[in-house]
This record gives structure tokens, C-alpha cells and sequence, in this order.
């Protein structure tokens, strides 16, 4: 399905990041391995894990070229759409998977807790993305892959800062998705469900409901992600643009665009006080994530 075609794939030294990167090289993919090593909050480490992905990849007959660069460093997405032209001559889709977590309760979340969470996983989108769009404009086709959360689509305790960077990694795909239609290029999201050092990381309870929940993700593979990854890299994802999708096991779900669910009328306009009035009689109902 990706035979010739180059992928840029941020993130692809661990867990869901190395599922892709190997299930995109066995569809004939050349594979971008970027993955700086660094700890699951970001932090520098001595480990390569880009370098193994690549083994792994040219052992079994692939071809693939590791790159060690930040995705959140402007200078360094564009080295690594560089690097992808002048290994392989060119660069076909880009797959953002990169990302850290610090996870904390939000009063006392710190500011460069947010500010290096949505460097990462938004900033880091937007650089990656907007280093490939000349290319793509130019040659008149071209795939963008975001890996965003539910964490972003219906919140998260703890994640304030993760879960307003993947909510914005939606709004970059569907921007992107407008934009770029018109030069062939289409941008799409995936939100994963998978048991992952980021997954083990969320702090969960000890009652029978989280139990479930853990239980429930580590059936949950990262592998189950790849088929769709590889689906919309390829060229027959063509009409496929604009969509957000999560993969949880075997299930592909697609998600709709937010709708006005109802809606109010009265002659004249609103006051607070007629607003709250209509709200408390029960005229609307007022939903809360908390019962």
C-alpha cells in the first residue's frame, strides 16, 4: 500500500511511535524514525531508540534512517523533512506521534509543566507539519496524520495541559485539512487506545471501576493502531480529509464535528436574569461531567 512512498513518523522509538514505524515499512514505506530518546516527561536520556526501530526495520528487509531531532525545535522539523529528501528523494506523509506527559492536578500544575506539554505535542505538530507543507504544495499531494487523545476531546483529570494540547491538534488537522485540499494534501487525526508507558503513566484508583479500565487498556495493543496509520498515509486515503478517528482494539470509530445540540429563541433578546429563568425551569438541559 505505501510502496515508494516516504513517511516522516515523529515519536517512533517506543510503544505506538515503533508499532507504526515497523507495520509502515512491512507496506513498502521508507521510513523517517525521528525520536529524540528522551524520558516520558521530556527529559534527556543516553538511550537510542530511534536506532533500534531502524535495526528492527532493515533486518527484515525494510528501509528506514533514524533522526534524533526535536520535533518542538522549529530548525530541527525542518531537518528532518531535509533529512527525508535527501535520503530517500522525497517525502510523502508525515505521522506526528510524538509526545510527554506531566501530569498533575491543575492548581498546582507549574507553567512550564503546560508550556513544554503543548510545545511537544502542538507546537511540535505545527513545526513538523508546516516544514513538509512546501513540499507537499509543491508536488501536489501529501498525507498529515495527528495522534491526538480522548484526553483532548472530553477532558482528563490531571491532564489540563495534555488534554488542551490534543484538543488543539484537532483544530490544527481540520484547519490543515481546509487549507491544503486544494494542493491534493489532506490531514486526518487518530486518537489511540493502547496499553504504553504513557498509558501505564495516568494515575488511576484503586476502586473496581479503575481496575476495569486498566484491565480493559492492556488488552489493548499498540499494533491495533497501524492498520488505520498505514490506511490514511496512502494514497487510497485520497478522500479521506478533515476526520477524526479512534482506534480502541479491533473497533475504528469516527468521531462527528461538534453540532449545536439545542438551542433557545426570544423575541427581543436575553437578559441574565430571563436566561436564568428558562435554564433553572428545566427548558434546556444543563450537562456536567460529574453527576
Amino acid at each position: 500500500m505505501l510502496a515508494r512512498k516516504t513517511v516522516l513518523l515523529t515519536g517512533a522509538g517506543r510503544g505506538i511511535g515503533r508499532a507504526l514505524a515497523l507495520a509502515l515499512a512491512k507496506s513498502g514505506a521508507r521510513v523517517v524514525v525521528n525520536d529524540i530518546g528522551a524520558g516520558l516527561d521530556g527529559s534527556a536520556t543516553a538511550e537510542r531508540p530511534a536506532d533500534e526501530v531502524v535495526a528492527a526495520i532493515r533486518a527484515a528487509g525494510g528501509e528506514a534512517v533514524a533522526d534524533y531531532g526535536s520535533v518542538a525545535d522549529w530548525d530541527a522539523a525542518h531537518a528532518m523533512v531535509e533529512n527525508a529528501r535527501d535520503t530517500f528523494g522525497g517525502l510523502d506523509a508525515v505521522i506526528h506521534n510524538a509526545g510527554i506527559v506531566r501530569d498533575v492536578i491543575f492548581h498546582k500544575m507549574s507553567r512550564d509543566d503546560f508550556r513544554d506539554v503543548i510545545a511537544v505535542h502542538l507546537e511540535g505538530g505545527f513545526y513538523v507539519a508546516r516544514a513538509a507543507a512546501p513540499v507537499f504544495r509543491a508536488q501536489g499531494h501529501g498525507s498529515y496524520v495527528f495522534m491526538t487523545s480522548t484526553s483532548g476531546l472530553i477532558g482528563n483529570v490531571g491532564q489540563a495541559n495534555y488534554s488542551a494540547a490534543k484538543l488543539g491538534l484537532v483544530a490544527l488537522t481540520r484547519s490543515i485539512a481546509l487549507d491544503m485540499r486544494r494542493f491534493g494534501v489532506r490531514a486526518n487525526a487518530i486518537a489511540p487506545f493502547a496499553w504504553t508507558r504513557m498509558t501505564q503513566s495516568i494515575p488511576m484508583g484503586d476502586d473496581d471501576a479503575s481496575r476495569q479500565r486498566i484491565a480493559s487498556l492492556q488488552t489493548m495493543r499498540p499494533e491495533d493502531i497501524a492498520p488505520l496509520a498505514v490506511y490514511l498515509a496512502s494514497d487510497a486515503a485520497a478522500a479521506v480529509n478533515g476526520q477524526v478517528f479512534a482506534v480502541r482494539g479491533a473497533e475504528v470509530v469516527i468521531f462527528n464535528l461538534p453540532s449545536p445540540r439545542r438551542s433557545l429563541h426570544r423575541a427581543g433578546g436575553w437578559t441574565p436574569e430571563a436566561l436564568g429563568e428558562v435554564i433553572a425551569a428545566g427548558a434546556t438541559p444543563i450537562y456536567t461531567l460529574i453527576a
